[in-house]
């Protein structure tokens, strides 16, 4: 029976078919769009927001994955919440909270300060993620349809990462820094406005309470251990990197163990037996480390080395955006068509390819080399992470969707926040070791070796000879950190690829309407 004949004849067409669906995803995607964006505007912003705060190298690093980590430890608990108490009651409250704090990240005048504002737009962030990919789940019951809306939900989380740079360029342009976060004010009044009128109520009816210890295992488990790789990474393993891997590996093992004895858990861990769903969370993660942490660094080769202006800058990155959008509305039908396995497998072996071509970049590199590495990215991005979604919320009953979505979410945040953690921390081990040419005073050396950006603004005040010196040192040592970096990357993603090639066999998606 074709779909319009199921709409002519079945007396559920608006269970089935509800009107407005697809007015309905273009609001949850324009809440997925915002929260990708804010993950990379920073990345343009940076050498501003260094010239202004004057954080240290460690804390520009937290400036710029905080936001990560604490959606990636509160996703879990939001999805669970979103099931209890209602999946547009938590999408609509958190987008008021995300445009409240976007004003305190807009005007920090600390790093301090912008370390815990961005951490609160992490927690805001939380509530939207999950409850997106929940409702589509809801809204849309005919399978083929549903993996077009999440082909369009993968198509722009992937590039909202790429459009990040592009609007934060535009912006820093014309504006201040924090103007990178007061754009999200007129979108979020939009999506409340227009989100309380299409998008439909759903929670899961035999729920049960919302376990605020599962809650607390969950944060403060993903937080430490994503820590401890970050500080292993920047400063080799010590003794502070070592406790926050035991403690935040104990809090994950009390919460899975905590998860098996709850009537109603945050998490089903059941989930995970599944060779296809472990799989397809694990290419998730993976993906978005490769497109995540490439795009970071990207934006500040490109104008601190190349010494593009931000704008320039941020169209440069462009055709990642392009890629995962074209290959994400294409994703299901491609997975349907050849295979799961081939078409993730397939994504994630062309991310890792991009990254290892990267490995001979240089100060001069012209720009069709960084630009097809850069389409190849969204491409394997978009055919991956749409695809490991899809299977992922087809796993579970639509009761659970919440749970499934935040396992997706999750992944997807995590491996941001390692993206830019632990390639990030290779770069800057790197770049700190450079050496400093004779005669520099000690104070700007120290300033010089704190990041890139600190370095540029450091040599303003030598001599014209000396500040070309350490300006070239400073970049050539960052160009060697982004070429390891690229390499670590490139190994990672090409291992995963062959991991989902075993992990998914077998594994399909839905065809089937829901009644």
């Amino acid at each position: 029976m074709t779909s319009s004949t199921v709409q002519r004849t079945s007396g559920t067409d608006e269970t089935l078919y509800r009107p407005g669906r697809w007015l309905a995803l273009a609001v949850l995607v324009l809440a997925v769009l915002l929260v990708a964006v804010d993950a990379t505007v920073l990345g343009l912003a940076t050498p501003f927001l260094s010239e202004d705060l004057k954080p240290t190298g460690t804390q520009l690093l937290w400036i710029g994955d905080v936001y990560s980590f604490v959606i990636a430890g509160l996703l879990v608990s939001m999805g669970s919440l979103g099931d209890r108490i209602g999946r547009k009651k938590l999408l609509l409250t958190g987008a008021v909270a995300f445009g409240a704090v976007s004003v305190l990240n807009a005007y920090a005048t600390t790093p301090e300060t912008m370390i815990l504002a961005r951490a609160l737009l992490g927690v805001a962030g939380a509530t939207l993620m999950p409850s997106t990919l929940a409702l589509i789940r809801n809204i849309f019951h005919d399978p083929r349809e549903r993996s077009i809306a999440i082909g369009v939900w993968g198509a722009m989380a992937s590039a909202g990462a790429a459009v990040g740079p592009v609007v934060g360029g535009f912006l820093l342009e014309h504006f201040w820094w924090g103007s990178v976060f007061l754009i999200n004010l007129p979108v979020m009044a939009v999506l409340v406005l227009v989100g309380v009128k299409l998008l439909p109520e759903s929670k899961n009816p035999v729920a049960g309470p919302w376990d605020l210890i599962s809650v607390a295992l969950s944060l403060i488990g993903m937080v430490g251990v994503v820590y401890a790789i970050k500080e292993a990474a920047s400063h080799g393993v010590g003794w502070e990197s070592a406790a926050a891997a035991l403690i935040g590996a104990a809090a994950l093992y009390g919460f899975v163990r905590r998860q098996f004895t709850l009537p109603s858990p945050l998490l089903d861990m059941r989930l995970f037996r599944h060779r296809g769903f472990s799989g397809a969370v694990l290419a998730d993660l993976l993906t978005i480390l490769g497109l995540s942490g490439l795009v970071f660094f990207l934006s500040q080769f490109l104008q601190l080395v190349q010494e593009r202006p931000p704008l320039e800058a941020g169209l440069a990155e462009l055709p990642a955006a392009i890629g995962a959008v074209a290959t994400g509305l294409v994703a299901g039908r491609f997975a349907r068509r050849f295979s799961v396995r081939s078409v993730v497998a397939g994504g994630l072996a062309a991310v890792g390819a991009a990254l290892a071509v990267l490995t001979v970049i240089g100060s001069s590199t012209g720009y069709p080399m960084l630009g097809a590495a850069l389409l190849v990215v969204g491409v394997g991005a978009g055919f991956s992470f749409t695809v490991t979604a899809d299977v992922i919320l087809s796993s579970v009953p639509k009761e659970q969707a919440g749970s499934a979505s935040a396992v997706s979410e999750t992944a997807y945040e995590l491996g941001a926040a390692l993206g830019i953690a632990l390639l990030g921390s290779i770069v800057t081990g790197v770049y700190r070791d450079f050496g400093t040419p004779a005669g520099v005073p000690a104070d700007v050396a120290s300033a010089a070796h704190e990041s890139l950006g600190g370095a540029v603004e450091a040599a303003a005040v030598l001599p014209a000879h000396q500040q070309a010196e350490l300006v070239g040192a400073a970049q050539e040592a960052f160009v060697e950190g982004l070429r390891l970096a690229s390499g670590v990357g490139a190994a990672v993603l090409l291992a995963a690829a062959v991991a989902a090639w075993f992990l998914m066999r077998g594994q399909r998606l839905a065809d089937g309407i829901e009644h």
